[in-house]
């Protein structure tokens, strides 16, 4: 049984959002929704992908104006109007997706808009010495002088936490901030957590990551379909229960049954090295038609260059690449879709879409020539259905074929990602964390889409940080440590331990 929160006063509550309602053209995003979180506390926010958690939280940060509804923080009634307001206030964000200047320094970064001045001019001594002071708190390793350009993707994720610290904020607002992290900066960012918990500070959490939930968050509010579902306690609920309020059906299974049946071999990678080391050396595998074959290891085990290389991302020094026992040279990304090959890159915003574009844009910039008539114009009838096939199949949820990927939610603009590769109809698709940031019922019927196509013959290269997924969809793995393959195992024959101690191999 799960209790129900009944705050003894009014003043128990940090932050109170109450019927918040707001809609876009052709889809109402939030309607009638609550949220209430205390100080001291860390509240989970969950929901399937475009459930209206991040409108929410843009209405709070002033992103967004809300149509009906009423904030209170800290007890008086707020209205943001901008992000800049909203930081000023006491109220603070980590993204899910990192917007930093690249060629800018980590200080400049933290201290963009409200740097410190000694008259007309940028302290920057000072700015130094606060950075590092932060960072010294935070026991984050990072050189404020350093470049952002410079630093790994966890890095600057750190970098975006220590920010939103160093705002002294009562309400601090993290989405999905462990998607680019290992599992020791994870356990380092809840101890930063943790601190700002026993500070007084309200933490709103996001994330689609259940362990997380239960390993940090006190209280929970769930919304679905842009409803408020329940506000409650972690105490005594389960997993089960959670997904249920999620997508509003008992999810029994967390993988579809395997169907898939791998024949022949049809891809062969032979002592494929790249060029610009660090990076991989003398990789060697096989994929077979109608194979799902993982590719695990540690964050730095150069996963990610196996696919970049084979696709011609990445430039190779030697070994080389059979499709069928024929010599594929993939000199670059438009002669491997030709080859058929396909790859849903990692960085969805940074590589995988265009945001400003439309959802008809985004499924078929990879196909694109396909819809050329003789008279040189574009099938106009061609491209909407194929857009549409995208939306259908995908069950993306979005008011229209040309409302901007950016303004989906992260699973719904992932679904689109995948619709277009598969528009190109390849031999062999490659996924490099294709779930990340996707709630559970998504998640789902990305893996039955996966074991589908591989049921038809389709060979599927997936590379994937969460080890339950690994073991859950594939028929074998490759498992990488420090750019080396430290080798292949059957995924039904084996487990967690022994796929973690060859990713400790070369070490």
């Amino acid at each position: 049984m799960t209790a129900v929160l009944k705050p003894k006063t009014q003043s128990e509550w940090l932050l109170e959002m109450t019927g918040v309602s707001k809609s876009f053209p052709g889809v109402k995003a939030l309607d009638n929704v609550t949220l209430k979180v205390r100080p001291h506390s860390i509240h989970a926010l969950m929901g399937e992908n475009g459930a209206g958690k991040s409108t929410l939280l843009k209405c709070l940060f002033g992103i967004y104006e809300k149509d009906e509804g009423a904030i209170k923080f800290l007890g008086k009634d707020v209205n943001f109007t901008s992000s800049k307001e909203a930081l000023d206030n006491g109220v603070s964000m980590v993204h899910q997706e990192l917007n930093q200047v690249l060629q800018r320094t980590v200080m400049d970064n933290m201290w963009l808009g409200r740097y410190p001045k000694t008259g007309f001019f940028i302290d920057h001594d000072k700015m130094y010495r606060d950075t590092k002071a932060i960072f010294e708190e935070l026991d984050i390793d990072i050189d404020p002088r350093a470049k952002v350009a410079t630093l790994s993707v966890s890095q600057m994720q750190m970098v975006e936490i220590a920010k939103a610290f160093s705002y002294d904020a009562k309400i601090v607002i993290m989405d999905e901030p462990t998607s680019s992290l290992t599992e020791k900066e994870v356990n380092h960012l809840f101890t930063i957590i943790r601190k700002l918990k026993d500070k007084g500070c309200g933490i709103v959490y996001i994330s689609h990551k259940m362990e997380e939930i239960f390993a940090l968050c006190d209280e929970l509010t769930v919304l679905r379909d842009g409803q408020w579902v329940k506000t409650c306690t972690l105490e005594g609920l389960t997993m089960d229960q959670i997904i249920a309020m999620m997508v509003g059906r008992e999810l029994t299974q967390r993988f579809p049954e395997k169907h898939n049946t791998p024949e022949e071999v049809i891809l062969k990678v032979n002592n494929l090295t790249a060029k610009n080391q660090p990076s991989i050396e003398d990789i060697s595998f096989e994929l077979h038609k109608g194979e799902i074959l993982g590719i695990a290891g540690l964050v730095g085990a150069k996963r990610t260059d196996i696919v970049e290389t084979i696709f011609g991302v990445r430039e190779k020094e030697s070994g080389e690449v059979l499709l069928h026992d024929k010599v594929m040279r993939n000199k670059d990304a438009h002669e491997a879709i030709q080859n058929g090959f396909a790859l849903v890159t990692e960085e969805r915003r940074s590589t995988g879409i265009y945001a400003n574009l439309d959802i008809t844009f985004n499924s078929l910039v990879a196909n694109i020539e396909s819809y050329r008539q003789k008279s040189g114009l574009l099938s106009d009838k061609d491209m909407k259905g194929d857009t549409q096939w995208v939306i259908d199949s995908m069950s993306v949820k979005t008011p229209g074929h040309k409302t901007q990927i950016g303004s989906l939610s992260g699973g719904n603009q992932q679904k689109v990602v995948i619709g277009r590769w598969l528009l190109t109809e390849p031999e062999i698709l490659m996924m490099d964390e294709p779930t990340r940031g996707i709630d559970v019922g998504a998640k789902f019927e990305i893996y039955q889409l996966i074991l589908d196509l591989a049921k038809k013959g389709k060979g599927i290269i997936i590379i994937s940080s969460e080890m339950p997924e690994l073991l859950g969809i594939t028929d074998r793995i490759l498992v990488m440590s420090n750019g080396r393959a430290a080798g292949t195992l059957v995924t039904k024959e084996t487990g967690q331990n022994e796929i973690l101690n060859l990713a400790s191999k070369y070490l």
